[in-house]
Formats: structure tokens, sequence, C-alpha cells
């Protein structure tokens, strides 16, 4: 067996959060021995009655079932009565055929009647290896202990169900006033892997209990997302399974934020957005080997979609390297900074940039890289990290 692998150096400091209760979701996590043994891997969120979901998905076009099945649910509608959010490790349900299908729906209808609530109210996501069949009797066998368990405090156990490789298990919340009330914000994240657009190997479960009707909360989380999960990336590889799911429980006493225009949306918007990219940046520290954590900021691009293709090009080269040709960049304008040095300007070195200035800031575990192209107003930041040869070591040994 592989020894552990430490806790990133780029971690949060205190652990994970204490995250605040949400009224009208609870929380259940088990062992079920999916492929771990000792350890939690399977959990379960139940959300009350009145509950919406939205979500985000990868865009592949190998999506595993469990994507393809909350995708549909999304599309179709839900029925009325709770919800349900049914997550194990261990084991992806990606490029398994109809059994993978069949692996959904035996856990779905699971989850669902032991809920009392339809099986197309239960939103499904696993993640781990690739290619083996689901055991899913080993989670529907579970399913009583589940139910049994759920508590609203227990977001931090349902947080270490869903890891891998991760080194440690990530969250955030953030609470924010609408009509006078606090409404709250608390999620868990995981992630470490094949980290890229659009989402790679994550999962991310967001949960609040404002009042907000299914259209506009789907509106806010599908912009959000590429501002902080889609503009990120640890490796460049894409993988199957990447699903983002935020239920609000509406049980926050506040009247409804029912069209995208009311005002509150905005100010809603702006705090889950703080929590998705808390999430976002949680899963660049833990990448696989990570010793550094690097925010790329690009401007004077055409546009922001430009200044971000750029962003990531940067980020995705081994070599930190991108082809600015063509009318991407004006080489006679283009500057670069390492935080606040000035390396480049007007397409030359700076005369008064130094090298060994340059190496000292290289070694802080915070890096800022801001790259001005100098031919428009487009901007946009993304974020990644270095790669070490602890990624190689981590994925030669990897069955999840």
């Amino acid at each position: 067996m592989a020894a552990p692998i430490p806790v990133s150096p780029l971690a949060p400091e205190g652990g994970f959060p204490a995250l605040p209760v949400i009224k009208g979701v609870r929380f259940a996590a088990v062992e079920a021995n999916v492929k771990y043994k000792g350890r939690l891997d399977v959990m379960l969120a139940a959300l009350d009655a009145g509950s919406v979901v939205a979500g985000t998905f990868t865009r592949s076009k190998t999506r595993a079932a469990p994507v393809l099945w909350c995708q549909e649910n999304l599309a179709f509608g839900m029925h009325s009565g709770g919800l349900a959010i049914l997550v194990n490790s261990g084991n992806a349900n990606a490029f398994t055929g109809n059994n993978g299908m069949e692996g959904v729906r035996k856990t779905a209808e699971a989850a669902a009647e032991a809920l009392e609530i339809p099986p197309r109210n239960v939103f499904v996501a696993s993640t781990g290896v690739i290619g083996e069949p689901l055991p899913s009797e080993r989670i529907t066998a579970k399913m009583d202990e589940l139910v049994k368990g759920l508590a609203g405090s227990k977001a931090h156990k349902a947080a270490r169900a869903i890891m891998t490789t991760d080194t440690y298990p990530k969250g955030a919340a953030a609470e924010v006033t609408l009509d006078g009330t606090p409404v709250k914000i608390a999620g868990f994240a995981k992630g470490s892997g094949m980290i890229a657009p659009d989402m790679a190997t994550m999962l991310v479960f967001i949960f609040t209990d404002a009042k907000i009707s299914q259209s506009v909360l789907q509106g806010i989380v599908s912009a959000n997302t590429e501002t902080t999960f889609n503009s990120i990336t640890v490796d460049s590889d894409t993988s199957t399974s990447d699903s983002l799911i935020v239920g609000a429980t509406g049980r926050a006493e506040m009247a409804g934020i029912s069209t995208a225009d009311d005002p509150r949306a905005a100010v809603f918007a702006e705090a889950l957005h703080s929590v998705m990219l808390n999430l976002a940046h949680q899963v660049v520290r833990d990448g696989e080997g990570a010793t550094k954590f690097v925010a790329i900021t690009v401007r004077g691009a055409e546009n922001d979609r430009a200044a971000k293709t750029v962003g990531l090009a940067i980020a995705n080269s081994p070599l930190v390297k991108t082809a600015f040709a063509g009318e991407e960049a004006d080489r006679d304008r283009l500057s670069i900074w390492f935080g606040d040095i000035l390396v480049a300007e007007n397409g030359w070195v700076s005369p008064d940039y130094r090298e060994e200035d340059g190496a000292e800031y290289m070694k802080a575990q915070d890096l800022s890289i801001t790259v001005d192209l100098g031919v428009g107003e487009g901007e946009a930041t993304v974020w990644t990290c270095d790669l070490t040869h602890q990624y190689i070591t981590i994925n030669a040994d990897y069955r999840s």
C-alpha cells in the first residue's frame, strides 16, 4: 500500500471550517467499502420539500452515467417532494456502459424509497477509478443507515466521504442579508488532480436557505461557474464526472426571488460567488504535489474571453509559455509582472528588471503573474499551481 500523502502545504490554516447549519438540509456519511477500507466513502444530503436545485457539469462527450442522470433531472424537472444528493468515492462509474446507468438507477431508487421521494428527485455523483462496474449493492445496503444518520450538522463528514486523492476536505461559507433576513450559504468540494475546464475531476455541493426560483438560481450558478471553477487548472486534464450542484431550501424568512432583475439576485449572486471561488481556490491549493498557488491575470486583451483563453494557455503550459501570435497580443506593447516586479514592457525586458529579484519572488508560496497584451480592454484571471515530482508519484500509484 502506498504511503499516505501529506496534507498540501497550501491547505488553509485551521482545517475544515465550522460550516453553518442550513435550514432544510441534512447530511450523513458511511463506510460502504465501495473501494476504500475503513473510511467514509458514501454521503447523502436530504433537502426538504420545496427546495430547488441548479447545476453545471462537464461538457465532455464521454460524460459518466451519474452526470447524464443529473442533467436529465434538470432538463425534465423534478417532481414535488423532497430532494436528495447521493455521492460515492472510490468508483467514478464512468466508461461502464449500460451497467453504469443501471447502477445509478438502483442507487437513486434505493435513496428515493428510503426518503419517500421520487427517484428523479435524487441527484447522483461518483468519483474514483474509471472503467470498473459500480458495486451498487454496497451503497444500497447502507441506505437505511444513511437515512437514520441524517443531521444538519454533519457537512464535515459528507465532505470527507467524497475525497479521493485530496489531502484535505474543502469547505466554505458566507452569509448575506436579504430583506433584513440573514441568508446562509455553505458548501464543500473535492478535487486534486485532473482539474481543468470544464471543471474536470471535481465535485462541488453548495447549499443555501435562500428563497429563490430554480431558473434564477440556475442562471446565477452558470454565470458564476465561468469565473470560478471554469477558471482553474492543475494539469490541463479533463474528466468525465465533473458536477456542481447548488440546492436552495427556501427556508429563510424572505420574499422569494423570482426574476433575475430583482436587485437581491445580484447581492445573493455575489455571496454565492465568494463561496464558489473559495472552493475553487482550495481545489488548486490541493493540486497533486502542489507547492505554489499561482494567480495569472491577463489584461489588455481584445475581450474577456480572449483574456481567459490566453491565461489558461499560460497556466496549462509546462514551460509557462503561450502563442502570442496573430492578433492576440501586440508584441511591441506586451508587458509582464511577477507580483509588482516589472519583468517586461513594450515587448522588451525591463531595464530595471534583475533576474535575482524574479528568482527570489518565485520562492513564495502564493504567486501573482500579470500579463498586459496591449490590444484591448479584456481582462480575466485564472488560477493554477506548480507541477512537482510528487504529482508523478501520486498518479503513478493512483488506483483511487
